[in-house]
C-alpha cells in the first residue's frame, strides 16, 4: 500500500463536512460520484497523506453524506471487506486498499490507484463505458447501466492479447459480485489496463461492495448477464439468477468446460471463510 513505509492510519485533517468544506475545495477537485459516493485525491509527502489536486496516489472515500442509504457509517469498512474477502478468499486480483481514519474519528476508505506508476506517469486505463462508446450523449442518464456481461467479455476478447485467462478472471469477478449481492457492478467498474509493453490487460477490481447492506431493494445485479437472460429457465422458474444462468454466460463469452467446472467449485466452496472473515471484521 504504502511501498514499505510506516505511515499513520489517522489523516491530520478531519472529516468533509459543511464547516470545512473550503480546505476541500481549495486542495483538491472532487473526482467523481458513484451513485452517492465522493473520491477525493490524496498523494505521499514524506510520511503523509494529503489532499492534492495533482499528482494523485490515492482515493479516498469518507461516510457517504446523504440519507438516501442506510447504515451509512458502515460503507468504509463494508468496501475494505468486500475488497478483502475478494482478495484473501477467492483470489481475486484487487486494487491495494485499507481503512484510515481523519483526525476527528471518522472513519474512511483508502485505495491506491493502479494506473499511476512509480514515476508519477500514468498507464492507460479504460472502463468499458469508453471501450463500448457509451456516454450521456450516446446512450441516455444512466449509460454505464446500458449493457451485459455477456459484452464485457467480448470486448475483454477483443481487446486483451492474452484474453482467455482475462475472461476467466473476469467472469470470477461477475459472479463474486452476484455471491457478495453488490447490485452496482456497471460498466465503468470494469477496466483495461496498458501495460509496459503496450498491450491490454484486465485492470485490477475496484469499488467492490455489499450493496444490498446500503440499498436492500435495489435489483441484484447492475446489468443483465446477457441479451434474454430473463427468459432463462431457472430465471422464468424462480425470478433470480442461478448457476445455470450463470453457466449460459460462461459458454456465451467462451470459458472452456472443464475451466468452468474449476471456476464454479472454487467460487461455491467459500462460504465459510467469508462468514468467518465477516464475523472478525467491524462490521455490524
Amino acid at each position: 500500500m504504502f511501498d514499505g513505509k510506516n505511515i499513520s492510519h489517522i489523516l491530520d485533517f478531519d472529516a468533509p463536512k459543511a464547516d470545512n468544506l473550503p480546505l476541500y475545495q481549495e486542495k483538491t477537485k472532487r473526482l467523481s460520484i458513484s451513485g452517492v459516493q465522493l473520491k477525493y485525491s490524496l498523494k505521499l509527502e514524506g510520511k503523509k497523506l494529503v489532499l492534492t489536486e495533482t499528482g494523485g496516489q490515492y482515493l479516498l472515500k469518507p461516510i457517504p453524506p446523504t440519507v438516501q442509504i442506510v447504515e451509512a457509517e458502515q460503507a468504509p469498512e463494508n468496501e475494505h471487506l468486500t475488497m478483502q474477502i475478494a482478495s484473501k478468499v477467492y483470489g481475486i486480483n484487487t486494487a491495494a486498499n485499507g481503512v484510515i481514519y481523519f483526525k476527528d474519528g471518522t472513519p474512511a476508505y483508502l485505495t491506491r490507484r493502479f494506473d499511476v506508476k512509480a514515476d508519477g506517469t500514468k498507464y492507460l486505463q479504460e472502463d468499458m463505458t469508453q471501450i463500448s462508446g457509451r456516454t450521456r450523449q450516446t446512450a441516455g442518464e444512466n449509460f454505464k447501466y446500458e449493457g451485459t456481461y455477456e459484452e464485457i467479455g467480448h470486448l475483454i476478447e477483443k481487446y486483451v492479447a492474452a484474453s482467455m485467462p482475462a475472461k476467466e478472471n473476469y467472469f470470477r469477478l461477475v459472479v463474486f459480485n452476484y455471491l457478495i449481492s453488490n447490485g452496482d457492478a456497471h460498466l465503468k467498474n470494469f477496466s483495461l489496463l496498458q501495460t509496459d509493453l503496450g498491450d491490454y490487460t484486465l485492470s485490477p477490481a475496484y469499488d467492490l461492495m455489499s450493496t444490498v447492506i446500503h440499498l436492500p431493494t435495489e435489483t441484484d445485479v447492475a446489468l443483465q448477464l446477457f441479451d434474454g437472460d430473463l427468459d432463462e429457465p431457472f430465471y422464468s422458474s424462480y425470478g433470480f439468477y442461478g448457476q445455470s444462468s450463470f453457466r449460459e454466460l460462461a459458454k456465451k463469452i467462451g470459458i472452456l468446460p472443464q475451466r468452468l467446472e474449476r471456476i464454479l467449485t472454487h467460487l461455491l466452496s467459500k462460504g465459510e471463510d467469508v462468514i468467518k472473515m465477516v464475523e472478525d471484521s467491524g462490521l455490524s
